[in-house]
């Protein structure tokens, strides 16, 4: 088992065992455990009752974080002809097809999204193997894919969350940072939670979203309650 640091068994001290928070209580405790010198990334962890085995339980979308990332996402576009300046205007950091395929084929990789029209997927979608795992492959069922290339690029650089549940059933999402306001980051939430609520699939009965907690990168996890969650 990794031995924790003083700082982190400090603010583990902080929780209370078995205890279960609603989202303020979560968030002012969070920021309470804060003690490293940069931004640190708040993440939210659901765990679902969803198959993950079952094809027709997989879980996958995206959302608009209303208060952003707070991060600078850098977007490739893969696209063509007069599609190159529309994406460029859009805010897109890199523009091109074969050759910027070529060139993430050879092991670049200083990127965060990706996003294509639908002419290019046969140029993208060889690139499968890299970007799949890495949850960055164009795909129409989260938004990336779509004729309208400066809109997505637009929506990637604002703050497009996409997530995709896990082998464990569990799906894992950057939703903010510590410095943010508790109201951004209650927005961004909400955002999330909506957006899994509409990707939740027809085939899954019981209940949907079992358990949920939220951490800061080198925090403890906080458990929230999730039926507050939900209403909040």
């Amino acid at each position: 088992m990794k031995k924790r640091g003083k700082r982190y068994q400090k603010s583990a001290e902080l929780i209370e065992k078995d205890a279960i928070y609603n989202l303020d209580e979560a968030i002012a405790l969070l920021k309470k455990m804060q003690f490293s010198k940069f931004d640190e990334t708040v993440e939210l962890v659901l765990r679902l009752g969803v198959n993950p085995k079952k094809s027709d339980e997989a879980v996958r979308g995206s959302c608009i974080l209303p208060a952003g990332s707070g991060k600078q996402t850098r977007v490739v576009a893969f696209c063509k002809g007069e599609k190159i300046k529309e994406a460029t205007e859009a805010g897109a950091d890199y523009v091109g097809g074969k050759e910027l395929a070529d060139k993430i084929a050879a092991g670049w990789l200083d990127f965060d999204r990706v996003a294509s029209t639908p002419d290019m997927m046969s140029v993208a979608g060889k690139l499968g193997r890299i970007l799949g795992p890495r949850g960055m492959m164009p795909n129409p069922k989260v938004g990336t894919v779509a004729q309208d290339i400066g809109n997505i690029v637009k929506q990637l650089k604002l703050g497009q969350l996409a997530f995709r549940i896990d082998k464990g059933a569990n799906l894992h999402s950057a939703i903010g940072r510590v410095s943010f306001t508790d109201e951004n980051l209650k927005k961004n939430i909400s955002s999330f939670i909506s957006a899994v609520k509409k990707a939740k699939p027809v085939s899954s009965k019981g209940t949907y979203i079992k358990s949920a907690y939220i951490c800061a990168t080198h925090s403890p996890s906080v458990k929230l309650d999730v039926k507050s969650l939900q209403e909040s």
